[in-house]
């Protein structure tokens, strides 16, 4: 009788083993499943089971600390069933941004933005946007996350805003924001090219083949009568990209002439990497060499300060090209071509011949104005964010007598644009665009006729590369 009721017993107890290892068939056994990895864990003999969530969301709902497989099994279900719930109710939580002032007049909100961004850096800076909503201007930053972490942002912003005289930070609800174009106008006022590019702009935009979140930026100079042509957004700090690295040179080339640094055939040939195929690795090289982006940063403030006043370089330039903390403006740029032109920085004949070296470009390949052989010397700039270029190009008359003039034109986006290529593509277009627009202007202001057989597709510059004396 015993004996039966112990191997009965041994029975019951198997039985209850074999439950214990087989999972529950039911809904949360194929959540858990899913795409959700499932972990287990030995600690001091303990078995520790948890869920991974996506989109970088952690929520803790229970720690499983047992010898038994089965309860812990059942706890996680539970578990995961609430820490799902719960991450499907963050996922349709609105987002959140945070503003920083609201008012009537677009000028004192855009005079604002720039006492904010000295404050909170240029990180924040650049997805600190002027808004306009129901006939006022705002200022806002656009940060899409949880109403919380708003929030907590919005209370460290206020500290730091506050205590330097200017207005509490706020938390608003994310919208689909329009954008307001701070446009800055030329010193003259409106030029008849200017104009012509603000019209342009402006008709993309209510196309929508400009959108919302993008900033554009240009400059025009004509070095022949020595006279600015178009000035729109031109000290509107933006992404500088690969448009920097012309004055990574210069810096180099200054050290140079010193004899802190030597222009050696291997110099030479990072300095052409560097210019005509936009090579990241050479620019860090060159940078390394001068200390570091932000000895690089002094060393133009200290000697060229006249040149440029908005340049941040706080940053090597990643491989992948990512690059968003550098930043100038298209004034930088211009003043730095004019200096370049009129020779008054060392070196300035090897930065023209780098500069000029054939390639691709925005201002003169594919521009259906520009005339195949005109002198070109430049650099482009390119991330998901921004699209620009910015050269001289040196128009011949059919006198004989060359016409020199500056273009400069930067496109960027707030957030990377989703389809790389296309967006590139579509906006260096529109650069091309006002390329002719300015061409045209030229050859009116100066009385020769536009040839409409268009620029060859293969790149653009001087051929040789001769170096250009005025």
């Amino acid at each position: 009788m015993n004996a039966g009721l112990k191997t009965a017993g041994r029975k019951r107890r198997l039985r209850r083993r074999s439950r214990a290892k087989r999972p529950p068939r039911n809904q949360c056994n194929r959540l858990l499943r899913s795409d959700r990895p499932l972990r287990r864990l030995n600690v001091e003999n303990h078995s520790v089971f948890g869920i991974m969530l996506p989109a970088k969301r952690t929520i803790v709902t229970r720690l499983i600390f047992t010898h038994n497989p089965l309860r812990a099994w059942k706890s996680l279900c539970f578990g995961a069933t609430l820490a799902l719930t719960v991450s499907s109710a963050i996922a349709q939580e609105p987002g959140y941004d945070i503003s920083y002032l609201w008012h009537n007049d677009q000028a004192k909100v855009t005079a604002y933005r720039a006492k904010v961004s000295g404050i909170l850096g240029p990180d924040v800076e650049q997805r600190l946007l002027v808004v306009n909503s129901g006939g006022n201007y705002g200022l806002v930053y656009m940060r899409g996350g949880g109403r919380a972490s708003a929030e907590a942002v919005a209370k460290v912003h206020t500290r730091l805003l506050t205590s330097r005289g200017l207005e509490a930070a706020v938390p608003v609800k994310t919208q689909e924001w329009v954008f307001a174009p701070r446009k800055i106008r030329s010193d003259a006022g409106d030029t008849p090219l200017e104009s012509k590019i603000d019209a342009y702009i402006k008709q993309l935009r209510r196309r929508g083949l400009i959108k919302t979140d993008e900033l554009t930026s240009w400059s025009v100079y004509d070095l022949t009568d020595d006279i600015k042509l178009a000035s729109i957004n031109e000290d509107m700090l933006m992404d500088a990209a690969s448009l920097v690295k012309p004055f990574i040179a210069l810096s180099y080339f200054h050290e140079a002439a010193l004899g802190r640094q030597h222009y050696t055939a291997a110099a030479r040939r990072q300095m052409e990497d560097m210019i005509k195929n936009s090579d990241n690795d050479a620019a860090n090289w060159f940078m390394r060499r001068m200390g570091g982006p932000a000895a690089v940063q002094r060393l133009l403030g200290r000697n060229y300060g006249g040149i440029f006043h908005n340049i941040r370089l706080v940053e090597y330039i990643p491989r992948s090209g990512r690059t968003y903390r550098n930043k100038a403006s298209v004034h930088d740029y211009s003043r730095f071509l004019y200096a370049l032109w009129n020779e008054t920085l060392p070196d300035s004949g090897e930065l023209k011949r780098l500069m000029s070296l054939p390639k691709r470009n925005r201002l003169y390949t594919g521009a259906q104005k520009v005339p195949p052989g005109t002198e070109v010397y430049s650099k482009t700039g390119t991330t998901s964010r921004l699209c620009g270029d910015m050269g001289i190009l040196v128009a011949q008359g059919q006198n004989g007598k060359r016409y020199p003039y500056i273009i400069i034109g930067v496109i960027q986006k707030t957030m990377s644009a989703r389809s790389y290529f296309d967006w590139m593509h579509d906006r260096g277009d529109i650069i091309r665009r006002v390329s002719d627009m300015v061409y045209e202007e030229i050859s009116s202001r100066h009385h020769f006729d536009v040839l409409s057989a268009g620029s060859s597709e293969n790149g653009g510059g001087n051929g040789g590369g001769a170096p250009v004396k005025l």
